[in-house]
């Protein structure tokens, strides 16, 4: 029985106009139950239809057309007096259903029914009668439309950011794959004894990132191990020019977003230790005070590198990647210098805990 009722609402739901009917049906038929006078049921039903008639016109009428034309360009004046204009009318129109339409058919004697340019021009008795009745429902059912459009808004929001967030992930880990494959690679052409540790490196890593942190925040632990496997596998290139540190300071085992931080470690790699042939430094710096997470990246530059090849893919990426996950919760400081580069960033993990 739960299914059927489910299997119901799923089909009104993905179909606009049988929504709207089945609104004003369920609501027709609770005024109509819901009336506390002694008159037949037959009655209420017509008398509650020259009622809902003008609600529905005047629903969409402000809901469609007012508001989107007038109130939310800013045209103040327009807008009050069209519904100014508009709530008269349909006071005029319930009235002039009422009297003309519904009474004829429950009052069978022949009565004296009020003339038209009386109801015109009795404000006091439309305002009284039908203004409010006629408006409750009409705000009820703007209060609902804007709700519900809220609702979506919300969730079309959330799937946005979930699809960017899947395509800066796309963009991000065959850049590091590719890296790492032609390492591998580079490797196995000198038959080097380190290319079966190096397979197992990225084999740790390959199972991190494809099945670890496919959630929105991991576990600031999994990415240091990540790290530490990334840097294991990159020394695994180079001879003992290159001097890498890593050091970690974490109290907490805070959630973070995944991958943004092995980015920022690879984007050092790439263009400091891979385009230095002298003697590249990168230190790496990862602290925890409370809520907030810092991590420092510096690496030394050939002086003949380009600007350009200083923001490269990775960066671009954390930049967005922040924006969406860290909204006015986080900060990015570059230094850049003729010889060397460095990145800070602190996030605020107060609102990930959990």
């Amino acid at each position: 029985m739960i299914q059927v009722v489910k299997d119901i609402f799923g089909y009104i739901k993905n179909r606009r106009v049988l929504k709207h009917v089945v609104f004003w049906s369920v609501l027709y038929l609770f005024l109509i139950f819901s009336d506390a006078s002694y008159d037949p049921l037959w009655v209420i039903t017509i008398a509650r239809a020259s009622h809902i008639i003008p609600q529905i016109i005047v629903s969409y009428f402000i809901a469609y057309w007012l508001i989107p034309n007038f109130l939310y360009t800013k045209k103040y004046f327009l807008f009050f007096l069209y519904a100014i204009i508009s709530a008269y009318l349909m006071c005029v129109l319930s009235r002039t259903l009422m009297v003309h339409v519904a009474e004829p058919m429950f009052r069978g004697a022949p009565f004296e029914q009020e003339p038209i340019l009386e109801i015109l021009t009795d404000w006091k008795k439309l305002v009284r009668g039908y203004f409010f009745t006629i408006y409750s429902i009409a705000f009820f059912f703007l209060l609902l439309r804007l709700s519900l459009e809220r609702i979506e808004e919300q969730s079309l929001k959330k799937e946005k950011t979930a699809i960017e967030l899947k395509m800066l992930k796309a963009q991000l880990n065959p850049h590091f794959l590719f890296n790492t494959l032609n390492n591998i690679y580079s490797l196995s052409i000198i038959n080097s004894p380190k290319t079966s540790e190096s397979i197992g490196k990225l084999s740790e890593i390959l199972d991190y990132v494809l099945y670890r942190c496919d959630q929105k925040y991991v576990p600031l632990s999994g990415e240091i191990t990540l790290l530490e496997n990334y840097i294991s596998l990159e020394r695994l290139r180079y001879d003992e020019r290159l001097k890498v540190s890593f050091t970690h300071n974490v109290a907490a085992d805070t959630k973070i977003a995944p991958l943004i931080l092995l980015s920022i470690v690879e984007n050092a790699f790439k263009h400091g230790a891979g385009e230095d042939a002298g003697s590249p430094e990168i230190t790496i710096n990862l602290s925890q005070q409370e809520a907030i997470v810092s991590f420092t990246v510096f690496n030394t530059v050939v002086k003949q590198a380009s600007e350009d090849s200083r923001e490269a893919i990775g960066l671009e990426n954390i930049h967005k990647q922040l924006a969406l996950l860290y909204p006015n919760m986080h900060t990015i400081t570059i230094d850049q210098k003729e010889d060397s580069f460095e990145i800070s960033i602190t996030l605020n993990t107060q609102h990930h805990e959990s």
